[in-house]
């Protein structure tokens, strides 16, 4: 399967943690716009409103818990009806063919995606918001990672 984006898999399986915890923090749905950098990554929400400091902390702590508990990053190929019946695929490119590669993260997240992942969670490193910003029903959560591993070792 071809990958069209040249993502960092630390950062891009960040992305996916950040994502879940959004959906289940405040029921906004996944991001519908994302720039996934090494150093800095930034995703895009249709929200009501900017995060307070106290749910900067709650997400942070949520996805570094998830981080934390080492979860097995897996993916399986579904034929695309079944992907339709389980996922929401209106990001998917009109060529994406008859087979829709979902990527596990533990428990905690399921989604189509294209991109390369890590193995493990604890090789994502730690997840920090570097800031969000509100406008025009949109809210943007830019984020980076630090260490590779939590317990220090780079």
């Amino acid at each position: 399967m071809a990958t069209h984006k040249n993502y960092d898999p630390r950062m891009h399986s960040a992305e996916h943690l950040l994502n879940q915890t959004m959906v289940r923090m405040f029921n906004c749905g996944r991001s519908f716009s994302a720039h996934i950098e090494k150093k800095k990554s930034k995703c895009d929400y249709y929200f009501s409103r900017n995060l307070t400091e106290e749910e900067i902390a709650q997400i942070e702590s949520k996805v570094n818990e998830q981080i934390m508990k080492d979860l097995p990053v897996k993916e399986k190929f579904l034929d695309i009806s079944e992907a339709k019946e389980k996922y929401d695929l209106s990001k998917l490119p009109d060529d994406a063919g008859e087979t829709i590669r979902i990527v596990d993260i533990g428990d905690y997240d399921s989604c189509p995606c294209i991109g390369p992942h890590v193995k493990s969670t604890k090789e994502i490193g730690k997840f920090k918001i570097v800031s969000t910003s509100f406008n025009d029903g949109v809210l943007r959560v830019r984020f980076k990672l630090e260490a590779k591993e939590l317990n220090g070792k780079t």
